[in-house]
């Protein structure tokens, strides 16, 4: 499969043809995002094991809308079975990649540990206060373990990306699926650079009003990873099924008028004209001045003469005038 390398801007295209997506069945998107929702947090309170479950399934939710989104590009409506399709179709490759992103997330925590020491992960997790003399080295760790965290996360997000869309769309292998993943993303790193960016800005600007703009946000996200699959992996942008180009409805647009229109419009071609095969040659003079041809009823007739203008049927009476 041939990995697409797109323009920079193309990051922010994803976004706007998410939101599109996303507006074509808002009501569908807030049910079943808000679903998903609840399933996360009622997973998630089960003691001990509860987050754990809920990222190892996660991928099989995504995989689910990405059909959804899959479905209307085909003229059909997204529906809250589409949440739980793909279990029925993949689930172990998908229930696989979540325990692969899982196992990433517990090396990544673990590692962060084990640079911060004991003191910053007593401070994180039970809130144990320190002295002010071993605060500076602390924080100094907390500072390196982050960002070795961040340098770690980001590839395994980007293998992570597309790989449930791989495996659900292609059948592809998890392993091979993260690898086509990974370096998708790495190909272009800049649009999503780009997206990223614009996403951060979308969710600081969504959460000021109590959160209200994040009921369109999140939809408009699992739209746009569709749309960025489709833009990287297919080389193409999202295309409905109801829809038609203009020039398309040039070329039918007679089908789509109006009887009554229709009818008008053949009366008038019939009676103008240029459609009429019988109708006589119109009949043209010569300007007696400038000697122009013109049609006859748009000439001036004075006794055997015509003229185009009537400053030249004057000229032409001054000149005769003189002569006699």
């Amino acid at each position: 499969m041939e990995i697409h390398q797109v323009y920079a801007k193309q990051g922010l295209q994803w976004i706007l043809s998410g939101f599109y997506l996303f507006r074509r069945a808002p009501l569908a998107w807030f049910f079943v995002c808000f679903t998903l929702l609840l399933i996360g947090m009622s997973i998630s309170l089960i003691p001990l094991v509860g987050q754990f479950f809920f990222t190892m399934i996660s991928p099989v939710f995504l995989a689910g809308i990405m059909l959804g989104c899959k479905d209307m590009e085909q003229g059909k409506s997204l529906e809250m079975a589409h949440l739980f399709a793909a279990f029925k179709t993949n689930a172990v490759p998908l229930i696989t990649l979540g325990g692969i992103y899982l196992i990433g997330q517990i090396l990544i925590i673990g590692l962060v540990m084990l640079i911060g020491g004991t003191q910053m992960t007593d401070m994180m997790l039970y809130g144990k206060r320190v002295d002010e003399s071993v605060l500076m080295g602390v924080m100094s760790s907390f500072l390196t373990a982050s960002l070795i965290a961040l340098t770690l996360s980001i590839p395994l997000m980007m293998a992570s990306w597309f790989s449930p869309l791989l495996v659900v769309f292609h059948n592809m292998p998890p392993v091979i699926a993260m690898q086509k993943s990974f370096f998708a993303c790495l190909r272009n790193f800049i649009p999503f650079q780009l997206y990223g960016l614009a996403l951060i800005i979308l969710t600081i600007i969504c959460v000021m009003p109590y959160g209200v703009g994040l009921v369109i946000l999140i939809p408009t996200i699992f739209a746009s990873i569709y749309v960025s699959y489709k833009d990287i992996f297919l080389g193409e942008p999202i295309r409905f099924k109801n829809y038609q180009p203009d020039f398309q409805q040039a070329n039918w647009s007679d089908s789509n008028q109006e009887p009554d229109q229709r009818d008008s419009e053949i009366k008038r071609e019939a009676s103008s004209p240029e459609t009429t095969v019988n109708e006589v040659p119109e009949e043209r003079v010569e300007c007696a001045q400038c000697h122009v041809h013109m049609p006859r009823n748009q000439a001036i007739a004075d006794k055997e003469q015509f003229f185009c203008s009537e400053e030249h049927r004057r000229q032409y009476d001054a000149t005769h005038n003189s002569e006699k």
